[in-house]
C-alpha cells in the first residue's frame, strides 16, 4: 500500500498518496488551479507559471503542476499574492497573443479565453507584441498560426513523447523563443505525419485542422451536385462531447438525422466499407500466408501510420496491406458502383467523409485515390467540423430524433464498428479470416487478447484450427516504432500487425473534440465494444450488403476489379505533393 501524506488546501484537510502534485491534490477537492501548459496525459513542463500557489513557509510561490506534496504542507490557492501573480502572468501571455478571438477556430473552446473570463480580463493591460508571422497553410490537414502560440510546449511533448516524430521543436530564446519546425520548414517537409495530435492538445488556436465546412455548405447549395456523406465509427462516440454529453455517448441516430437536416442527399456508414476492407484485407492476409507473400502484413487503415511508414521505414512499404482504408474504399464505391446504380455522373458527385482524423484530409488528396480526373473523396471533415456545421444550422443534437443510414451503403457489422478502437481492425479481421481459413464457425467472437490499451503494445498467438497466427497490435507511433524495431531485429516473427497512429486508435484521432484525453478515449473504446455486442450482425463476411456488392460488381475479394478500385500502393517519400493551390 502506498504511503499517504496529510496536507491542507485553503484550510481544508486532505489525505493524498505520496508523490501527488499540488494541482492533482486540489482537483480531489474540486479546486481547479488555473493552468495552460499542464496536461494530465503529459510529463510535467512547468512553463506557463499560471498555476503558481502559496505554500506556508516558502519564500516564493510554487508551480502547482510540478510541486509534489509533503507531509504537513499548507497550500493557499486564492490569496492576493497568488491572484496578483496569476493575473500578471496572464497579461504577459495576452500581450504576445493575437486577439482576433471572434474569427478564431477555437473561439468558445479556448483555454486562454476561459482564463480571461475567469480573471475578468476584458481588455489587454499591456501593449501588443504578438508575432506578425502569417498562417502556415502548407498542407491539406493542419494550419499553424504562430501569432496565437502561447509557448506551452504541449504540441512538442505529444509529438515527441507519444508519436516519436519530433516534427515540432523549440527555437531561439527569451523574447524570440518560439515553437516551430526544424529550420522552420513546412510541416510536410519534416517528419510530421499530419496525425493532428498537436491540434488536440493545443490550448488555443495556434494549431488547428484545416477547415472545409464552407466547401461543404457551398456543395450542398449547388443544385447540380449530388452530395453524399460517409461517417466513421469513432465519430458517433466522440461527437456527443461537443454537445455536453457523457464521454463515449453513442449518438448515431441523432447524428444521421442532423446530417440529413444539413441537406446531404445520402447519409452512409463507413462501417459498410470497414466490412469491405476486412473482406479484402483478410483475403490478402490468407493469400500471403498460403502463397509465401511478404510477411508480416501490416494494416493500412490509418493514414498517419502510412505516412510514418513511407517517411520513416520505406524499406517496409511492401509489408503494408494494399487494401485501401475504409474511407478510400467508400469513395471508390460511391463514384463507381453506386453512381452506376443511381445513373449519376461521378463528376457530379461530391463525396464527403466525416472522420476523427486530420490525416484523412491528406489521404483523400493522394493521387492514387482517384481516377478519370476526379478524387474518390472530395472533402474530409473532422468530428469538430461536423459539430460546427450542426451549430451553423442551429440544430439541437441532443433533442433530435434518431434517423437511419441510407440503403445500400449504410449497413455495417459490429466488426466494422470496432474499427475505431485500437485492436478493432485486428479483431474484425480475425473473425473473418478464421472462418474463411477453416470453413468453421467461430466458437467465440471476442478476441480479448488483441484488445489493446491506450498507448500500449499487445501480442498474441491465435489458433486458426491448429495453425498458429502470431499477431501484434500497437497504437501511438512511438509504440509503432518499437514494434517495427522488434520485426527488423528479428526478435519477433509476427504474421499480422495492426498499427494505429493515434493513442487509442481512431477514437483518439487528431480531429476528435478538444478535451480528448486518455479517460475519454477509454470511454469511447468501451462504447464501441458495447455497440458491437448489441448488433445482430457481427462478422464482416456475413453482411448481406457486402455479399450483394460482390455478386453485382466485384465478383470476389482480390478480383481484378477489386484490385483496380479497392487496393492501392505505397512508396518511399520525403516531400509531399505540391499544395500551393490550396493557399
Amino acid at each position: 500500500m502506498s504511503q499517504s501524506v496529510h496536507i491542507t488546501i485553503n484550510n481544508i484537510p486532505l489525505e493524498v498518496p505520496a508523490g501527488t502534485r499540488i494541482i492533482e491534490a486540489a482537483q480531489m477537492l474540486h479546486i481547479n488551479i488555473p493552468h495552460l501548459c499542464y496536461h494530465p496525459d503529459q510529463t510535467i513542463k512547468a512553463h506557463c507559471r499560471m498555476c503558481m500557489v502559496e505554500v506556508t513557509g516558502q519564500r516564493k510561490l510554487l508551480a502547482a503542476c510540478s510541486t509534489v506534496v509533503w507531509e504537513g504542507m499548507e497550500v493557499i490557492t486564492d490569496s492576493k499574492k497568488v491572484y496578483d501573480a496569476q493575473v500578471g502572468v496572464l497579461d504577459l501571455i495576452l500581450s504576445d497573443h493575437k486577439q482576433n478571438c471572434l474569427s478564431c477556430a477555437r473561439n468558445g473552446s479556448c483555454e486562454l479565453q476561459d482564463l480571461c473570463r475567469r480573471f475578468n480580463r476584458l481588455s489587454p493591460e499591456l501593449p501588443d507584441i504578438s508575432s506578425n508571422e502569417p498562417l502556415r497553410m502548407d498542407n491539406p490537414a493542419i494550419v499553424r498560426d504562430p501569432s496565437k502560440c502561447v509557448k506551452c510546449d504541449r504540441c512538442v511533448k505529444v509529438c515527441a513523447e507519444v508519436q516519436g516524430c519530433t516534427a515540432l521543436t523549440q527555437s531561439k530564446r527569451s523574447a524570440d523563443f518560439k515553437i516551430t519546425t526544424a529550420f522552420d520548414l513546412p510541416l510536410d517537409e519534416t517528419d510530421c505525419v499530419l496525425c493532428g495530435q498537436c491540434s488536440l492538445v493545443c490550448p488555443v488556436g495556434a494549431i488547428v485542422e484545416r477547415d472545409y465546412t464552407n466547401d461543404v455548405v457551398h456543395a450542398i447549395q449547388d443544385p447540380t451536385k449530388h452530395v453524399v456523406v460517409q461517417v466513421a465509427p469513432s465519430v458517433r462516440v466522440g461527437l456527443g462531447d461537443e454537445f455536453g454529453l457523457e464521454p463515449g455517448a453513442l449518438v448515431t441516430g441523432k447524428m444521421v438525422t442532423a446530417l440529413k437536416m444539413l441537406g446531404f442527399d445520402k447519409v452512409f456508414d463507413t462501417n459498410f466499407t470497414a466490412d469491405l476492407t476486412i473482406m479484402e484485407e483478410g483475403s490478402e492476409l490468407l493469400s500471403r500466408i498460403k502463397e509465401g507473400g511478404k510477411l508480416p502484413m501490416i494494416t493500412s487503415c490509418s493514414p498517419g501510420w502510412v505516412n510514418y511508414m513511407e517517411k520513416h521505414h520505406p524499406e517496409l512499404c511492401d509489408n503494408l496491406s494494399t487494401a485501401k482504408s475504409p474511407q478510400g474504399m467508400f469513395g471508390a464505391v460511391v463514384k463507381t458502383y453506386y453512381a452506376q446504380k443511381m445513373g449519376w455522373d461521378p463528376h457530379d458527385i461530391v463525396s464527403v467523409s466525416v472522420m476523427p482524423c486530420t490525416a484523412k484530409k491528406y489521404e483523400a488528396s493522394r493521387p492514387e485515390l482517384g481516377r478519370d480526373g476526379y478524387q474518390d473523396v472530395d472533402i474530409v471533415l473532422t468530428t469538430r467540423e461536423l459539430a460546427k456545421l450542426i451549430r451553423y444550422e442551429g440544430l439541437d443534437l441532443v433533442g433530435l430524433p434518431d434517423g437511419e443510414f441510407d440503403f445500400p451503403l449504410g449497413t455495417g457489422s459490429g466488426a466494422g464498428a470496432i474499427f475505431g478502437a485500437t485492436g478493432g481492425v485486428m479483431e474484425a479481421a480475425l473473425r473473418t479470416a478464421y472462418e474463411l481459413y477453416t470453413g468453421k464457425t467461430l466458437p467465440r467472437l471476442e478476441f480479448e487478447a488483441v484488445r489493446n490499451d491506450v498507448n500500449a503494445i499487445k501480442e498474441a498467438t491465435i489458433d486458426l484450427d491448429g495453425t498458429p497466427l502470431k499477431v501484434a497490435v500497437a497504437n501511438g507511433l512511438k509504440n509503432a516504432e518499437e514494434l517495427i524495431r522488434r520485426v527488423e531485429s528479428g526478435e519477433a516473427d509476427y504474421i499480422f500487425i495492426e498499427i494505429m497512429a493515434c493513442p487509442g486508435g481512431c477514437i483518439g484521432g487528431g480531429g476528435q473534440p478538444i478535451g480528448t484525453n486518455n479517460a475519454r478515449r477509454d470511454a469511447r473504446i468501451k462504447a464501441l465494444y458495447e455497440l458491437d455486442k448489441s448488433l445482430p450482425l457481427r462478422k464482416s463476411h456475413e453482411n448481406p450488403e457486402i455479399k450483394t456488392i460482390y455478386e453485382e460488381f466485384f465478383g470476389a475479394p482480390l478480383s481484378h476489379r477489386s484490385h483496380q478500385l479497392l487496393h492501392t500502393h505505397y512508396q518511399p517519400r520525403k516531400k509531399r505533393h505540391d499544395f500551393s493551390h490550396l493557399k
